[in-house]
């Protein structure tokens, strides 16, 4: 952790983020990093720090809830990686007069690229075959043993698939050959639809014609459970269900007993209903491919992540009004 410099503004950082723009926020603020990378801080160490700081850098893991918006009266500034503030208590941070901000929707391709990836992932059984060979075992390169599911020509639905990221996915899709079928609450205009090749269905027939059901919806009251017993039901048995969403999406215990009734097949995970927590039922699974949150876990969005919470403290310090701020109102005078 760095030691304090005079004068400066207090900034602390809930874990490390990218050098580029940690160099950045050192020459304008001191700055105090939680420096384990490996696990999120423990939430009464958040609040003691929270106490010291006038400024906040949270990721989106953190949970910013009254307990440490309350921590600091003085505090100014909650600055999160993180494109919305679905972890964040804005309604107490703005009734405190507290800033938040966020960044914008920088994750697209990475995220996309990730979602393919658990799809091909649980589909081939890769994670299985991984495993087998680390214990020593080699079946043969025609072996019956991890006969998997093809990818290419299938149909994917994407549910909440309208936007940036279920269009990058469909844009992957394409070179697959696969049939991209979407829902949303809100139909495309038939030109954007036909751009980004998407064939809109009504949410059951989405769920009954995918053989890759993959969610983008954003998580609010109407999306919680979206996925639950009726629409696992719905699915074939051969289908598989990817989430790089939001993990509330999905009834997790619906999830667990549709997988150990093998009403449908498989699970590519990178979102949990309760993380940091995942189903210890989930772990055992074989057909279930689990990633710990890493949609946007690449070096080049990380980098551009960071320097825009950055640019948003920067502003706030020059008197500006932060341009990803989501209560501006805090800052009228």
């Amino acid at each position: 952790m760095s030691g304090k410099l005079k004068n400066l503004p207090r900034v602390f950082v809930t874990q490390p983020i990218a050098d580029g723009a940690l160099k950045r926020l050192r020459r304008l603020t001191s700055v105090t990093v939680f420096p384990d990378d490996s696990r999120i801080i423990p939430h009464k160490m958040l609040v003691a720090a929270v106490k010291q700081a006038d400024i906040l850098l949270c990721l989106l893991h953190d949970q910013i809830d009254r307990a440490v918006i309350a921590a600091n009266p003085k505090l100014r500034l909650i600055a999160a990686q993180s494109i919305t503030p679905s972890n964040i208590d804005v309604a107490e941070a703005t009734k405190r007069g507290i800033p938040v901000t966020v960044v914008p929707p920088v994750t697209t391709e990475a995220t996309a690229d990730l979602t393919f990836g658990l799809m091909l992932a649980v589909a081939r059984r890769m994670v299985e075959g991984d495993r087998l060979l680390r214990a020593g075992k080699f079946p043969g390169g025609q072996s019956r043993h991890l006969l998997g599911a093809i990818v290419h020509g299938k149909t994917l639905g994407l549910i909440g698939g309208g936007g940036l990221i279920g269009k990058a996915v469909a844009r992957r899709a394409r070179g697959f050959a696969m049939r991209v079928l979407y829902w949303t609450p809100r139909r495309k205009p038939e030109s954007e639809e036909r751009e980004a090749g998407l064939t809109f269905v009504p949410f059951d027939e989405l769920l009954r014609e995918s053989d890759f059901v993959s969610l983008h919806s954003p998580l609010n009251a109407e999306t919680l459970h979206q996925i639950g017993v009726r629409e696992l039901g719905l699915m074939k048995k051969t289908a598989f269900i990817i989430n790089t969403a939001r993990g509330a999406i999905i009834d997790e215990k619906a999830l667990v007993r549709a997988l150990k009734a093998r009403k449908i097949a498989g699970a590519g995970l990178d979102v949990f209903e309760f993380e940091p927590t995942v189903s210890a039922e989930l772990k055992k699974m074989k057909n279930v491919v689990l990633n710990p949150h890493l949609g946007s876990a690449t070096p080049e969005v990380r980098e551009e992540m960071a320097n825009i919470v950055v640019d948003n403290v920067e502003a706030l310090l020059a008197g500006r009004t932060p341009p990803n701020c989501v209560n501006p109102q805090v800052l009228v005078k």
